[in-house]
């Protein structure tokens, strides 16, 4: 470690050292969010917060041309819909919160306080649905919800969270299955292209699906020490949501049928998956697309005649194309560059006397360090250029890291020693049994992550029993 990079340690954990205490320095250094009196939740700070808005805007466009509509739907949900479906309700009932009292009127029915929204959808739609020709409804909604986490942190496991979960539903087994997939795949764009973190796409086994659905799909992601992120998923609900709520729409042929539905959806976490797949010990690093400001102005020797003005110049010339801050604050440009490369703002611009005089300025890049010399005159051109040479560079130096950090087995001891050696993606055969399943949980902490799309052959038994197996599985310690 040099000894300038030293300096920066002083303010945040190692890494390496401790990732944990080095991740929540993260996000309370570079005001992204902090900590409130309400036990377990946060409060978003405004750069925190615009990442999400820029996350949003993204998503939100390739909803909308997906022919997705949003919604929205109450947060209170009365006990008797959370019950109509059985596993739903099972899988959820250790973290939904519950309103009892109105006033000072004790409720007849208790009111959960919306964990997610299958069955107040389903109860709609049960009213709403009448005939093949209403079919599809493909709606979303942006919004808060509450689980009960016991052990929380701010972005990965809030008790209060943000974020969208999109509700459609469908004439057709078939139908709803496409939608199922076409939206994990908008996530992977969300996940790759915006937030360069690379993803592997994949069915979760059954124990690892969510409550009531007959399959679910995800996008699962690698963070820095080698814990696996689900960063986003998608579910195929079948008819098991309709059944309960009794969904039906006439077809084509006159007939009753049960419609088929589907629900998705990704949070706040990826915020939290920023952090940490892309942070160093100089603090956060973000991707030009997602970034609140993606240069900032420093002028050096501000007092001197002509600097603040030039700066300011600059900094309304590049507004027009890109997110600028121009940073005139009364402190020395040593504090100034401690604090943008913190919040990970991908350029920064150093201007000062001699840099006018001689019609240039100088790009320093947060993703290498790199100073380089940039002609005035070619400032608007060079800035998207490099900003795209760092979002992709960035993406690269992800999945080189996921690359390092994954690892094949053939046995459990061999499983054992790799995960513990070279903690991240283990990648095995599995014979599909839920008993093997849970072994190597017991034993290691990994869960499955999901069978991948693009299957391999990494053998031809299960790493757990040994008996025969012809599925390719990937497992990881999660967050």
């Amino acid at each position: 470690m040099s000894k300038n990079e030293g300096d920066f340690v002083k303010e945040i954990t190692n890494i390496e050292k401790n990732f944990a205490r080095w991740y929540t320095d993260i996000v309370l250094k570079a005001d992204l969010a902090d900590y409130t009196d309400t036990k377990g939740c946060i409060a978003i700070k405004p750069y925190g917060y615009a990442i999400w808005e820029n996350i949003q805007k993204y998503a939100d466009d390739k909803f909308k041309k997906a022919g997705v509509k949003n919604i929205y739907l109450p947060v209170l949900i009365p006990e008797s819909l959370l019950n109509k479906e059985q596993e739903h309700v099972e899988g959820f009932a250790p973290e939904v919160a519950w309103v009892t009292m109105g006033g000072q009127e004790v409720l007849e029915e208790r009111l959960c306080i919306r964990p997610t929204s299958e069955t107040m959808f389903s109860t709609l739609y049960s009213k709403w649905v009448k005939s093949w020709r209403d079919l599809p409804m493909v709606y979303n909604q942006w919004c808060n919800v509450l689980r009960w986490e016991k052990e929380t942190r701010p972005f990965l496991r809030s008790r209060e969270f943000l974020w969208q979960e999109g509700h459609t539903i469908h004439s057709t087994e078939k139908e709803a299955v496409e939608r199922t997939l076409q939206m994990l795949e908008i996530y992977a764009d969300v996940i790759e292209n915006l937030l360069a973190i690379p993803v592997i796409k994949g069915r979760k086994t059954d124990k690892e699906k969510f409550a009531g659905a007959i399959d679910t799909y995800t996008v699962e992601t690698l963070m820095h020490d080698g814990r696996a992120l689900q960063a986003g998923t998608s579910h195929y609900l079948g008819q098991n949501f309709t059944k309960s709520f009794n969904v039906k729409f006439q077809n084509k042929n006159g007939e009753d049928e049960f419609a088929y539905q589907t629900s998705w959806g990704i949070s706040t976490r990826l915020i939290g998956a920023v952090i940490m797949a892309h942070g160093d010990n100089r603090g956060l690093k973000l991707p030009p697309r997602v970034a609140p400001i993606q240069a900032v102005i420093v002028p050096i020797a501000m007092n001197k005649e002509g600097v603040k003005e030039k700066a300011e110049e600059l900094g309304r010339l590049l507004s027009e194309k890109y997110r600028i801050e121009c940073d005139t604050r009364d402190y020395t440009p040593g504090y100034k560059f401690n604090d943008w490369e913190m919040k990970g703002v991908p350029i920064r611009i150093e201007i000062g006397p001699r840099d006018i005089k001689n019609g240039e300025c100088v790009f320093v890049r947060r993703d290498t360090h790199e100073k380089i010399t940039i002609r005035l005159n070619e400032i608007e051109i060079k800035l998207g250029e490099i900003l795209e040479q760092i979002q992709e560079n960035m993406y690269n130096q992800c999945k080189e890291n996921m690359k390092k950090k994954t690892s094949i087995a053939h046995t459990l001891d061999e499983f054992i020693e790799k995960i513990n050696t070279n903690q991240g993606f283990i990648k095995t055969m599995w014979c599909g049994s839920q008993e093997c399943e849970d072994k190597i949980k017991e034993q290691t902490g990994a869960h499955a992550r999901c069978t991948p799309f693009k299957q391999e052959c990494v053998g031809d038994k299960c790493v757990v029993c040994g008996k025969p197996a012809d599925t390719f599985i990937i497992w990881g310690r999660q967050y």
